[in-house]
């Protein structure tokens, strides 16, 4: 009995191993014809259809610009004398930032007054020989003379120095007034050249023409500056101010409302901005056409610095709560349709495609309008 037993559980173990055998080969046969049929699937390959928020939209990477900026010139040729702001410094309209030597200025305003009192002078003296007063005299003395000639009491040579001293006092008056013209011209210019003599002594104090912050400082004490009324836009730059009060991103997008922008500075931090200006003329560069678009943003603490660099993400479209797949996953036909795989033990692919509704995109996920719920597993390609 012992021995039959013996064979018995042998056969038993047999059995066993055999079976387990006979469930390898299952196993290693169903794993090959998987493997020839198609792409084996793994855990790394399945997405699921998940519940969110999307926001299609276009992004540009621009430098922070003020809302204002003003290049602060000189309008009169000097010596720095004093500087009374620095970069970063906040400004208000009509406060001093510069002043310069007066010294030189206050003596050409001197000069000029002297040359304007020397041609009022010359001017009215011109201006009293051109009524001639000596003329009355000048031909009662003629008509005289005349009259005694005609009477035969004078000698001709007399009458003629009485006539050749009127036609020269009518010389003399026609002179004057030419003469007077001239210098009245002068009196004019000497005017002029006092008035911008005046107006240079008050632009050595250099002001602020609007509330803002210095951007920029461009000159330093004891500097010679040029000034703008001479050189035009190649005038010294004194010092750039900028309104930060509201700041907006230069970049190239296609269009835009909202924006939410992200400065490098502040990468855990997004501002809120939206689009203001849309140049109308595109620039097109490598088969692509781009427009200039402005992004302002409100800056009221001044934490954004004039040519930061930013990302403005401008909002074309955003949806909240909706159904959102990978955009991996999806699948076009030829006709641009879209479609995802979903797991299917049943086929031998282990997978089947199943054609679906799709909504907007940021690139990376896609809105699932139709075709599947949420939670449903879905293949990456």
């Amino acid at each position: 009995m012992a021995n039959g037993n013996g064979n018995g559980r042998r056969k038993g173990r047999k059995r066993l191993v055999l079976a387990g055998l006979g469930v390898a080969a299952l196993a290693v046969f169903g794993l090959i014809a998987a493997r020839g049929n198609g792409r084996e699937l793994d855990a790394s390959r399945i997405a699921k259809v998940e519940k969110g928020d999307l926001a299609k939209s276009v992004v540009a990477t621009g430098k922070i610009q003020p809302l204002t900026k003003v290049q602060i010139k000189s309008k009169a040729s000097g010596i720095v004398q004093k500087l009374y702001v620095h970069y970063g410094d906040r400004v208000k309209e009509g406060q001093v930032l510069a002043e310069l030597d007066r010294e030189l200025l206050e003596a050409s305003v001197r000069e000029s007054r002297a040359n304007l009192l020397a041609a009022q002078a010359t001017w009215e003296r011109y201006k009293i020989e051109a009524e001639g007063p000596d003329l009355p005299f000048l031909k009662q003395a003629l008509e005289r003379s005349r009259k005694l000639y005609a009477d035969g009491l004078i000698a001709p040579s007399l009458l003629e120095d009485a006539d050749k001293a009127y036609q020269l006092g009518l010389n003399k008056q026609t002179a004057a007034k030419s003469q007077a013209a001239v210098s009245r011209a002068e009196v004019e210019k000497a005017k002029a050249t006092l008035e911008q003599a005046q107006t240079d002594l008050r632009y050595a104090t250099i002001t602020s023409p609007m509330d803002g912050l210095v951007l920029s400082r461009d000159v330093e004490v004891g500097d010679a500056v040029s000034s703008i009324l001479v050189l035009g836009s190649q005038a010294t730059l004194v010092m750039t101010l900028g309104d930060v009060s509201e700041v907006y991103v230069l970049g190239k997008v296609y269009i835009g409302q909202r924006a939410r922008i992200v400065v490098e500075s502040f990468k855990d931090k997004s501002f809120e901005g939206k689009v203001t200006k849309i140049s109308p003329l595109g620039v097109e560069k490598d088969n692509v056409t781009t427009f200039e678009v402005r992004v302002s943003i409100l800056n009221p603490g001044g934490e954004l610095k004039t040519n930061m660099t930013a990302n403005a993400e401008v909002i074309l479209e955003e949806k909240k709560g909706i159904l959102t797949v990978p955009e991996s996953a999806i699948l076009y036909d030829k006709e641009r349709k879209p479609s995802l795989e979903v797991p299917d033990p049943k086929q031998k692919s282990g997978k089947r495609k199943l054609a679906v509704k799709l909504g907007i995109s940021n690139g990376v996920k896609a809105e699932l309008v139709e075709g599947l719920k949420e939670g449903d597993p879905i293949v990456l390609q």
